[in-house]
């Protein structure tokens, strides 16, 4: 609806642009939710899929699943930008970098530093799982 209601706004730049504009909305459209909603509860988190899970698998799954969560929103906003849309949204980092109005090596750039902290940061907080 964000699209539709803002369509006189858009403006042709290339091929691509109609995308960019249109990731750009949902960006910020999914942005504006989760600053809306701090945190997570266990019955907000997908259900995993699995042939036979055990319930104690289904749950520890869950709680890993919140903890990267939380960890994702320690970055800064723009590598939580790019590592929601390089692995949740499935974008190519040329892709993100059309999106984010960003060169190609940034985003690459900050997808690795992002994720070099989401590691080291994991693993502070889970010392005995190592």
């Amino acid at each position: 609806m964000k699209a539709i209601e803002n369509l006189d706004r858009f403006q042709y730049r290339g091929n691509g642009a109609f995308q960019a504009w249109l990731f750009r909305i949902a960006i910020n459209t999914v942005n504006a939710h989760f600053r809306q909603r701090d945190m997570l509860s266990i019955d907000d988190v997908p259900e995993i899929e699995s042939r036979h899970p055990q319930p104690d698998d289904v749950l520890i799954q869950k709680e890993r699943f919140l903890q990267l969560h939380h960890l994702v929103h320690t970055l800064s906003p723009r590598r939580q930008e790019i590592i929601t849309l390089r692995f949740f949204g499935g974008l190519r980092n040329q892709e993100i970098a059309a999106i984010l109005h960003l060169d190609e090596r940034t985003v690459a750039s900050h997808l690795v530093r992002g994720l070099n902290d989401l590691q080291a940061r994991y693993t502070e907080a889970t010392p005995h799982e190592r």
